[in-house]
Parts: C-alpha cells; sequence; structure tokens
C-alpha cells in the first residue's frame, strides 16, 4: 500500500472576505505542482461562504462537480433551468459536459454556509449536462460506510461519469472497520470532516487528508467518534488528458 499525506495546514488557503477556502489540491492563485490531483480526483475545496453572498455565474465543461453542505443552505441556479437549495444531509451533482453556466448562493443571511466542492475529471468529454440532488441521510449509519456516489445510476447515492464511489464513514471512538476498494486500479483519498482516525501507520486529525493506492483493502479505525469522506477514483487519467 502506497500513501500520501497532506496535513490540514498544508493546504492552500484564500480569504476573500465574503469567501473563505481552503485547497487541497491547486486552485485558482494556490498552485503546487506536488499537489494538482489525485488520480481523477482534481478539486478538493474547503469552503465557508458568508451571510448572503456567493459565487457570481460562470462556466464549466467537461467536470463531475460535486458539493456537499456541512452546515447551512446553499442556493444553486443554472443555464438548464434549475434551482435548489441544498442543506446539510444531501449531496449534489453536476455534469458539465458540453457546457453549463450556474451561480451558488448562501441562502441564509444570518448564518454561514460551509460546504466540500469537488470535482473529478469524467471517463470521455462531451456528455450532456445534468444535475441532480439526493437526501444521505435515509441511509446514514453508525459505524460503517455509506455509499453517497457511484458509476451506477441505481446504486446508493448520486452518480457521475467515472468510476469513483464516494462513501461517509461515521465512527464511534475506538471502531474500525475494513474498506475494500470496489475496481483494480483505483486509490482512494480519506478527508477527516471530524474527530481523529489512523489508516495504516498514519494518524489523520481533522481535515487532513491520505492518499492511499497499490492495495485493495485498508483498515479504518476510529481514535474519536469520527467522521471520514472518502473518495475511491480512478489513479489514471482519462486519455483525453494525456495528449
Amino acid at each position: 500500500m502506497k500513501t500520501i499525506y497532506h496535513k490540514a495546514d498544508s493546504r492552500g488557503h484564500a480569504n476573500h472576505g465574503w469567501l473563505n477556502s481552503y485547497h487541497t489540491f491547486s486552485f485558482a492563485n494556490y498552485q503546487n505542482p506536488e499537489r494538482v490531483h489525485f488520480g481523477v480526483l482534481r478539486v478538493l475545496n474547503d469552503d465557508s461562504v458568508t451571510k448572503g453572498m456567493g459565487f457570481g455565474t460562470h462556466p464549466h465543461r467537461d467536470m463531475e462537480i460535486i458539493s456537499i453542505p456541512l452546515s447551512g443552505d446553499l442556493e444553486h441556479k443554472d443555464s438548464m433551468g434549475t434551482t435548489a437549495v441544498i442543506r446539510k444531509g444531501e449531496i449534489q451533482v453536476m455534469s458539465a459536459g458540453t457546457g453549463v453556466q450556474h451561480s451558488e448562493y448562501n441562502k441564509n443571511k444570518d448564518e454561514e454556509v460551509k460546504f466540500l466542492q469537488i470535482w473529478v475529471f469524467p471517463r470521455e468529454t462531451g456528455v450532456e449536462p445534468r444535475y441532480d440532488q439526493k437526501s444521505i441521510v435515509e441511509g446514514a449509519k453508525i459505524n460503517d460506510f455509506q455509499q453517497i456516489l457511484s458509476p451506477n445510476k441505481d446504486d446508493d447515492g448520486v452518480w457521475i461519469h467515472q468510476d469513483a464511489w464516494f462513501n461517509l464513514a461515521n465512527f464511534e471512538k475506538g471502531y474500525a472497520k475494513d474498506y475494500t476498494l470496489n475496481k483494480n486500479g483505483n486509490g482512494v483519498y480519506a478527508f477527516v470532516l471530524k474527530g481523529s482516525a489512523k489508516i495504516g501507520d498514519q494518524i489523520l486529525n481533522e481535515r487532513d487528508g491520505l492518499g492511499i493506492w497499490d492495495t485493495k483493502s485498508f483498515n479504518v479505525e476510529a481514535l474519536d467518534d469520527t467522521e471520514i469522506l472518502l473518495m475511491e477514483v480512478p489513479m489514471e487519467l482519462p486519455d483525453y488528458l494525456k495528449q
């Protein structure tokens, strides 16, 4: 098993007043040639948006964009005609494909919204743009892995155009469980949302990240009451990015 450890305070940071953002991988003004992506996982931004503020309308194409609110309410509008609000306990996905424009705003005037914005390279370009969001509260499990994203339309959670599986793990202190990868050639990026955990010989604290590959499974042990997001993705980039 190979790993790469990213301590929380090693992330890129940009505070724009209305937006306070931490970048695990190179993004905007944070450019680190050693941290551009993990396999097809391109962006992992940990964002806080102040009261009533947000991202104005901007374009995307050929990217799978996932948002996971951690607190507050995030309002989404796009050029497909979608207007929606996503909240903690939900997950949103937008396949940008041939091109889409969208905006995201803090719905509330009295509290900030915190959310993860995640970008994954799709396996192919030029797909039809689409939007979806789902509740992940009903399937929440203690001391187990809860699948919230996969490549399959009929699976639990949302789906994307990539051989990726995301799981949330809510473990009580002292609990441990093996995670088995779904596909050969995939790796997992583990990101601690709260608490602390041990994977292999590495101890992870809140907002630490660990990339794991060249293994079929690994053990996750909670050192406190812990919530971890496991993002399993192909480690090889699609052919269109190799040209």
